[in-house]
C-alpha cells in the first residue's frame, strides 16, 4: 500500500506543471527539432526507465565527454535552457558522430525525470535490454525528425 502511494506521489510529481502549450512560450530559438507533446512523454518515460538502470549521463560536461568518447544512445536536450551558449555545440557534436538528438520544452520536466530536484538541460539516454522496446520506439520517431538546416 505505502509502496503504491510512493509510485503515485512519483508520478503526480512528474507531471509538469505548466500544460506542453504554455512550454511552448520559453522556448530558445534554436530548439528544432522539437519533440511533439507525445514524444517528449515517450521519452521522459523511458529515462525515467533508464534511471532504474543507471543508463543515462546529464549534464552538459558528462553527455559532452561521452560523446566524444562514441558512446551511442539519444540525446534529449531541454529547450528553455539560457543562456543558449552553454549547450549549443551538443547538436552539432551529435551530428558529427550521427547520433540522433531531440529538444523537449522543459528542463524541470527532464530533471524530474531522471529522479533529481535540479533542472537538467541534456541527457543522453543510452539503450538497455529491460527497456529496449521502448527505446527503440523513442529511437525511430527522433530520428524521423527533420533536421534544422
Amino acid at each position: 500500500m505505502a509502496r503504491e502511494k510512493a509510485e503515485a506521489a512519483a508520478e503526480a510529481e512528474a507531471t509538469p506543471e505548466l500544460s506542453y502549450r504554455e512550454q511552448l512560450d520559453f522556448l530558445n530559438p534554436i530548439a528544432k527539432p522539437l519533440a511533439s507533446r507525445k514524444l517528449t512523454r515517450k521519452l521522459l518515460k523511458c529515462i525515467r526507465k533508464a534511471t532504474k538502470h543507471k543508463q543515462i549521463r546529464r549534464g552538459v560536461k558528462e553527455v559532452q565527454k561521452f560523446i566524444n568518447k562514441g558512446e551511442k544512445g539519444i540525446t534529449v536536450l531541454a529547450g528553455d535552457t539560457l543562456p543558449i551558449d552553454v549547450y549549443c555545440h551538443i547538436p552539432i557534436m551529435c551530428e558529427d558522430m550521427s547520433l540522433p538528438y531531440a529538444y523537449v520544452p522543459s528542463k524541470t520536466d527532464l530533471g524530474i525525470a531522471v529522479g533529481s530536484k535540479r533542472p537538467t538541460c541534456v541527457i543522453l539516454l543510452k539503450p538497455h535490454e529491460e527497456y529496449q522496446e521502448a527505446y527503440d520506439e523513442c529511437l525511430e520517431e527522433v530520428s524521423a525528425l527533420p533536421l534544422p538546416l
